[in-house]
C-alpha cells in the first residue's frame, strides 16, 4: 500500500486521500466529501470521518482513523515501543486468524521516519456500538467477554513460547517496551499513587513501590505459564458490541503471554469491586471449563493463583496512565484504578509475587 495514506494530523483527512484509499480496494469509485464528526486524542489520535462516494451501500462511508497521538507526552510514551506500528501489523498479518469480532480494516500502513496509519471501517455504521472507559459491565456481558477471550486464547494456546509467524509479538519491539517499563516503572508508580491519593488504599503504597523496584523480576514470573495470544488492553473502553456481542478493538499492546493475563485485566478494570466480588469465580471457572472443551488441560486450582497475580499488571497500567496524563478521561482513570486496586488487596496480589 502506497505511502501517500500516511497522515500525521487530522487535517490531511481530505478527499483526494480518501480517494487514494478506495483505490486500492474498489476501483471506478469517485469520493466527493470528506466530513469529520469526532476527534479523540489519547495514546493515538482518533478520528471518525463520513466519506461520501458513488459506491455501494456495501462500502464503508463512515471510517474510523488512527494516527499517532498528538499528546506530546502520549505520544513520547508510545512512539519508542511503536504501539500504533504493532497494531498496523496487527491487522494486516494476523487479524484474519483471529476467531472473534473485529472491524474491518480499510487501509494500514506503517513507514519509520514517515509515520503510522490505521483506517477501520466504524462499528457504528453496522450496528455496532464502542465501549466506553466508563462502562460497568454486567454478569451476563462479562460472562460473553471471558468467552471470547477464551475463544481468542484456545486458538493459539502452546505450552512452549510461541515461534515462527508469532514470534515477533515477544521480539525486540516488545523487548524494548519491557525495558522502558522497568526503567520508569519507580518514578511513574510514585507519581501515580500520589495523583490517585483516596482512590487507593494506603496500605498497598509500600508493596507497590516494592514491586516497582522489582518489576523485571515479577514480568519473568508472569511469563513462565502456557504462551498465546494476548489482547494484553482488555478493558471495557477497548470493546465493541454488535447484536449484544462483544468484540475488541485496539491491538496495540497485542503479544504473547499466559490467557489469564487478558482474564484479569478485563474483570480488574470492567466490573465493579462489588459485581467482580459476586461472580468472580464462576467466571473464571466458566473460563477454564470453556479451554477443557478445546482439549486445553487447565484447572480453575491452577488458575487461581495465575490469576490473583496477574491482577498487578491493570493496577500498574491505570496508575501509570494517570502518571503520564492526557491518554484516557481522568475521572474514567481514577475509576478503573479504583477498581484494579479493590481487586489487588481482596485477593492479596503481593503475596503471589516473587518478592
Amino acid at each position: 500500500m502506497s505511502n501517500a495514506i500516511l497522515v500525521n494530523r487530522p487535517k490531511d483527512l481530505t478527499v483526494n486521500w480518501a480517494q487514494r484509499i478506495v483505490d486500492e480496494s474498489f476501483a471506478g469509485i469517485t469520493v466527493s466529501k470528506v466530513e469529520q464528526i469526532a476527534i479523540d486524542v489519547g495514546t493515538t489520535t482518533r478520528v471518525r470521518i463520513k466519506v461520501d462516494h458513488d459506491g455501494s451501500q456495501s462500502i464503508p462511508r463512515f471510517w474510523f482513523v488512527k494516527m499517532p497521538s498528538m499528546a506530546w507526552r502520549a505520544r513520547m510514551i508510545t512512539s519508542l515501543p511503536r504501539l500504533l506500528p504493532t497494531e498496523i501489523r496487527f491487522y494486516r498479518e494476523m487479524a484474519p486468524l483471529i476467531p472473534i469480532h473485529k472491524p474491518a480494516v480499510l487501509a494500514a500502513k506503517s513507514k519509520l521516519g514517515l509515520g503510522s496509519t490505521l483506517v477501520l471501517a466504524d462499528v457504528k455504521e453496522s450496528g455496532g456500538r464502542p465501549g466506553r472507559t466508563s462502562d460497568e459491565l454486567t454478569a451476563d456481558q462479562a460472562m460473553l467477554v471471558i468467552n471470547l477471550l477464551a475463544e481468542l486464547h484456545a486458538g493459539f494456546w502452546q505450552e512452549s513460547p510461541i515461534e515462527g509467524d508469532f514470534s515477533w509479538m515477544s521480539g525486540p519491539v516488545r523487548k524494548l517496551e519491557d525495558h522502558l517499563g522497568t526503567a520508569l516503572a519507580v518514578p511513574l508508580m510514585k507519581h501515580g499513587l500520589r495523583l490517585a491519593n483516596g482512590v487507593v488504599d494506603n496500605s498497598l503504597f509500600c508493596p507497590a513501590i516494592h514491586y516497582a523496584r522489582r518489576r523485571r523480576e515479577v514480568m519473568r514470573f508472569l511469563g513462565q505459564g502456557a504462551q498465546t495470544i494476548v489482547h494484553h488492553d482488555c478493558h471495557p473502553g477497548n470493546l465493541f458490541w454488535q447484536q449484544n456481542k462483544p468484540g475488541l478493538l485496539d491491538w496495540q499492546m497485542v503479544r504473547t503471554g499466559e490467557g489469564i493475563s487478558d482474564v484479569a485485566y478485563f474483570l480488574a478494570t470492567s466490573l465493579t469491586p462489588e459485581n467482580r466480588r459476586c461472580h468472580e469465580i464462576s467466571l473464571l471457572n466458566y473460563y477454564v471449563e470453556t479451554l477443557q472443551k478445546k482439549g486445553i488441560k487447565v484447572s480453575l486450582e491452577d488458575t487461581l493463583p495465575r490469576y490473583r497475580a496477574h491482577l498487578i499488571y491493570p493496577f500498574e497500567a491505570m496508575l501509570v496512565t494517570l502518571a503520564v496524563g492526557g491518554m484516557m478521561v481522568k475521572q474514567d482513570n481514577l475509576e478503573m484504578i479504583r477498581r484494579a486496586a479493590a481487586a489487588v488487596k481482596e485477593l492479596d496480589t503481593f503475596s503471589e509475587l516473587p518478592f
